[in-house]
């Protein structure tokens, strides 16, 4: 799905971005541009970046508990 068309910025993009470390708005206007120009995609780039976060921490929470059984 095309989040920003202003910058032709996609949720996939933004799903490569949080992969590469982006954790911020603040991240993803400088990496990608999303939000710097009619500003409309702005609430919806938020929502994926929330939820592209929020995949990855539970994706780290089983290995978390599997290294404190460990420890």
């Amino acid at each position: 799905m095309i989040v920003c068309v202003c910058h032709n910025v996609s949720e996939r993009k933004i799903r490569q971005a949080v992969n590469a470390g982006t954790t911020t708005m603040p991240g993803l206007r400088e990496e990608l541009g999303v939000g710097t120009c009619c500003g409309k995609c702005h609430s919806c780039a938020k929502t994926v970046l929330r939820e592209c976060l929020e995949d990855g921490a539970r994706e780290l929470q089983p290995q978390t508990f599997m290294s404190a059984m460990a420890a």
